[in-house]
């Protein structure tokens, strides 16, 4: 059977002889192999539709139906985490070969980043969204990921640049956006760890989740200004690359904003927690680290979105990179509606409406073609195995 395959998990197959209903998984030879190559680049889906609920439910914006509509997307990625997590238990339990190898790749190890930040995304969702909805038990559903998330956190996060130090074949100018994922997590802990501190109960367990919040957030923010460098020289000596992996240069949004909304809901946090001056300081740094880091991420945004254009009027292939136009924009999103929040200057708020507009059309084209993606079964067939140079060569094609 004819087979070919891109670095990002894009591929074709040749269609199985036997007809299905509907034309259901037609590019997979059985309809079990969706389980086969399930990488854990799938999780980003669950981000990406998790940050549109999150970042809607806390709009500056009155709309009738918005609540409505960010309770149903908060059930939608309720639902998509439980169904990618069963269907994980299989192909870990079916093929435990294969999951393994996805750590030796140097393409999807790094999306190892993706489960952590998934369960806590639904979890946030679940204590600002969900309490409406099933009541107290939100705040307990909240704790468990919330904790699973930054358990595999504080793993990935070292483990990953591990293997790319010690066993992954990688070149130098290979560096690409992708590499973030890993230490994104940590932000994302932090951001979120923060809403639950008002439910410690004591006052030594709120200051120790403050700190440990504060630690995880130096911890994503110095490892993502390594990368950061890393990517912005890769794009100056060897230009974009290939087109499948331009959309991965989305995700260096991703601490950035995901850094002013953590910044910003600690500094809440901090005022009933902290001593003075500290808690003083803190809102202080909320406010003078996160404008000028969101003024960075929006000229990251111009230049990422040139880049993209410019590649898509080549050719843009469809592949769950694209996943990387969505969670990214939407740590923007709640990045300015904290900033917002805490200036209460209008510019900033209707930038934020914009930032989310943005965020829905991309998250509705990215989700209309994984759905389509899925149903073929195209999405499912494995990546190829990718070396260092491998990279290198698609990073420069």
């Amino acid at each position: 059977m004819a087979q070919t395959l891109d670095l990002a998990g894009a591929s074709t197959v040749g269609r199985a002889d036997e007809r299905r209903p509907f034309g259901l998984f037609k590019d997979l030879e059985r309809p079990g192999d969706v389980f086969r190559d399930l990488g854990p680049n799938w999780f980003a889906s669950v981000m990406g539709t998790g940050i549109v609920a999150n970042a809607a439910a806390v709009l500056p914006l009155q709309v009738p139906g918005l609540r409505g509509f960010a309770t149903a997307m908060w059930g939608l990625a309720s639902a998509m985490l439980v169904g990618l997590i069963a269907a994980w238990v299989v192909h870990w339990t079916r093929y435990p070969e294969r999951a393994r190898a996805h750590a030796s790749n140097p393409v999807m190890a790094q999306f190892w980043g993706a489960p952590a930040m998934a369960l806590m995304t639904v979890g946030a969702g679940t204590l600002v969204i969900g309490r409406s909805v099933i009541g107290p038990a939100a705040v307990g559903i909240d704790w468990v990921l919330w904790l699973a998330g930054t358990a595999l956190v504080l793993v990935t996060a070292v483990w990953i640049p591990y293997l790319m130090m010690t066993r992954h074949d990688i070149g130098s100018g290979e560096a690409f956006g992708g590499w973030l994922m890993p230490v994104v997590p940590p932000m994302v802990s932090a951001a979120t760890g923060a809403l639950l501190i008002p439910h410690v109960g004591s006052a030594q367990g709120r200051l120790t989740l403050l700190l440990a919040c504060y630690a995880m957030f130096g911890i994503s923010l110095f490892a993502s200004v390594i990368i950061i460098t890393q990517v912005w020289s890769r794009l100056v000596t060897h230009k974009p690359g290939a087109a499948v992996m331009v959309p991965t240069l989305w995700i260096v949004l991703g601490p950035l904003g995901q850094s002013v909304t953590a910044a910003g809901n600690l500094g809440t946090a901090a005022a009933h927690v902290l001593p003075a001056p500290y808690a003083a300081g803190a809102a202080v740094f909320a406010l003078l680290y996160g404008v000028p880091t969101w003024g960075f991420a929006m000229m990251w945004l111009a230049l990422a979105a040139a880049i993209t254009l410019r590649t898509a009027r080549r050719g843009l292939p469809f592949a769950l990179t694209w996943w990387s136009f969505t969670f990214p924009v939407g740590t923007c999103v709640t990045g300015t509606i904290s900033l917002a929040a805490r200036t209460h200057l209008d510019v900033l708020r209707g930038a934020s409406v914009l930032l989310f507009a943005l965020l829905l059309v991309a998250w509705l084209v990215v989700a209309s073609r994984t759905v389509c993606g899925a149903a073929s079964g195209r999405l499912f067939a494995p990546l190829a195995p990718a070396s260092g140079a491998a990279i290198s060569r698609a990073l420069s094609t």
